[in-house]
This record gives C-alpha cells, structure tokens and sequence, in this order.
C-alpha cells in the first residue's frame, strides 16, 4: 500500500493501526470495493494481483480511449461497465453519478455509442424473445399462473391478447408470440425507462429490486443497465430543454400509475464504455476486475495485428514495391 500511495511512506510499524485502516479504505474506494477498512476476501484479491496485470489494464484502457469514436457534447451521458457506474456529464464535469447494474458474464452487456431519445414514465416492458423462449417459457411449465400472478399477458403478431394456455410453451422453437408486464410496481423496470435505439435493443432503466445496488458486484442483468435512483437522471435529461420536467414533477407523474412517454426536444449523447483501468483529475488511479476477460482480448488481436504488419512490411516484395 505504500508503494501505491494509499498508506503514507512514514508508516514504519507493523501493526494494524487506525492509519492502516484509512489505508485499506482509499485502496477499496480505488479498486470499487466497499470501503470497510478490513481487509475482506474481494479485498485480498485485488491486493494480490500481479503488477504486470495491472500495467495490462492501464495498456487496454489506452487502446480503447484512443479508438473511442463519441461525439462528446455539452451534456452527455457515460457507462463504465467493469465499474457499474454510470456519471451524467455537463460542461466537462461529472454532474451526477449512479451505481448501475449491468450484464452477467454470460450475458455481457455491450459496449455502444448511441443518443438518449425520450424517457417512459411507468414504462411496459416487452420481454425480449430469447427470455421469452427460455425463462417465461420454464416458469409457464412449472406454473401456469406464473403469467397472471407476474402482470404479463400474451400477444399475437397483430398486438392482441391471447390465451397463455393456447401457448406451446416446451421452448423447442422460437416464438411467435410476445410477452408484455404492465407497468406498476410489480414491471421489471421499474417506474422508468430511458431510450436511447441501439442495434443491441439495450437501454437504461429502474428496476424492482433496489437492493442489489447495494452490493459491490453488480453483474447481474440481461444486458440493460439498471440505474439507481434514475428518477433523478430523467430529471436531469429532461430539465434542460423542459424545465417543468424537475424531480418532483417526475415523481408526481409516476404517483398517477399512467403510462407517459416524453420526447427530448435535443438528444443527448451516452456511450456504454469498457474500461477497467483508468487515472481522475486527482490523479488517483482506479482500477476494476475485468469481469469479461475482454483486456486481454484486446491487447491478443492488437498484439497480432501489429505482428502482421511488421511482417508485411519486411516482405520482399514490400520492399520492391517501395523502391
């Protein structure tokens, strides 16, 4: 700890004193732990990764930063996935930060750029067909009021109800029906929703299960980013162009249970990033476990590119094509 700052150099004893207790703390905060001051399993394993991982890391942040196309604006939105935050950005300064919820590792969330379009206030939530064919379709044949008793209804290709039990639900094929839970405090999103079109059909939204915001591993959506205390980021998208959209008047819409959906009059830019290794303005370094094992993907394929290029240009016939 010493010799990454968070324990000061002076410290001479061995004991586990309140100085090394502060020390644990600003090592957890840099590493997206809960800062407890104890040394905790999570704790220990970040304290024991190698140093050469961790150069890694800083290696593949820089890769990705230098290939980040984003059309950063006056206010724009950012997702860290490996640090599940997300931070509302205005004139160059982080405004508002959220603890998210983001992909579990088998189901990863993914890295995108995109434009915040409208926000849904006490939003459906249509189930996508890959949940629809596996989870929904399990539970119908465990229970066949597990659809009644979760709010949900069925629908043909034309939008109208149908029967659940005309349904095959046995999951061998795809299917050709979609499933829909009414909003209320019983939808899976929660109270809102935030739209930002994407080729991945992923999006920002509240969630029913507020208290898993309140661990330190938060992998565990189907890919959307669940975000804590979103009523306040709708506000603050929507409070500029609209001012009569503040917090109390979010909160006020949601307390009628009706269903609204409101436009943004100007887009606002958000990018769903992959960083797990990254300094702030202090200078303080953070760094995040790289859950999808996808940094040293990055730095394989960089490695091999650049493996083919220097071969391609000590050819013989580059050579000649020189001359």
């Amino acid at each position: 700890m010493i010799i990454t700052d968070d324990l000061a150099a002076e410290k001479t004893t061995g004991a586990f004193d309140a100085d090394v207790a502060e020390a644990v703390k600003r090592f957890q905060v840099r590493h997206g732990l809960a800062p407890t001051g104890t040394v905790t399993p999570r704790t220990l394993t970040a304290m024991n990764v190698p140093v050469q991982k961790r150069i890694k890391q800083l290696e593949a942040s820089l890769e990705r930063l230098e290939n980040t196309n984003f059309s950063f604006g006056q206010r724009y939105v950012v997702v860290n996935i490996p640090a599940t935050f997300a931070e509302a950005v205005e004139n160059d300064h982080v405004v508002r930060r959220y603890r998210v919820i983001v992909g579990k590792t088998e189901k990863p969330s993914p890295t995108l750029t995109a434009e915040i379009t409208g926000v849904v206030l006490n939003p459906t939530w249509t189930v996508p067909s890959s949940i629809a064919k596996t989870e929904i379709s399990a539970h119908m044949r465990k229970d066949p009021s597990y659809l009644s008793r979760m709010h949900m209804e069925v629908l043909d290709a034309h939008d109208h109800a149908i029967d659940p039990h005309s349904v095959d639900w046995s999951g061998t094929h795809a299917p050709n029906y979609t499933v829909r839970q009414e909003n209320g405090t019983f939808n899976a999103l929660g109270a809102v929703k935030i739209d930002m079109p994407n080729p991945y059909s992923v999006y920002m939204h509240d969630t029913n299960q507020r208290s898993l915001f309140n661990d330190d591993y938060r992998f565990d959506s189907h890919g959307c980013s669940r975000v804590d205390n979103v009523r306040d980021l709708a506000a603050w998208l929507l409070s500029e162009e609209m001012p009569k959209w503040n917090r109390a008047a979010v909160d006020a819409a949601i307390a009628t249970g009706a269903h609204q959906e409101v436009a943004l009059p100007k887009k606002v830019p958000v990018a769903w990033i992959y960083l797990t290794a990254w300094m702030t303005k202090d200078q303080t370094v953070q760094f995040r476990n790289d859950v999808y094992a996808q940094d040293e993907q990055l730095l394989e394929a960089t490695a091999e590119e650049a493996a083919f290029f220097n071969q391609a240009a000590n050819h013989p016939l580059t050579a000649h094509l020189a001359q």
